[in-house]
């Protein structure tokens, strides 16, 4: 159940996922995602949030400007 618009529909689908950090930009694309059918908000399961924790973490290390990472090629 959605938790903004308590719309009971999710449905699969995939995100970007942006952070931003210290003047830095860290894009992760093509993260799997639960959506929201009437407002669309993501959710993500409990695995990918901690994937994208730990993609983030590796991506704070380099401290590039942008970093653009494509989850499904490290996942």
């Amino acid at each position: 159940m959605c938790m903004y618009c308590k719309n009971s529909e999710l449905k699969a689908a995939t995100t970007t996922h942006v952070v931003n950090y210290n003047n830095c930009v860290v894009i992760i694309k093509n993260v799997p995602c639960e959506e929201c059918s009437q407002c669309g908000e993501k959710y993500y399961s409990e695995e990918t949030a901690e994937r994208l924790e730990q993609l983030v973490n590796a991506a704070k290390k380099i401290m590039q400007e942008i970093s653009v990472i494509d989850y499904c090629k490290v996942a």
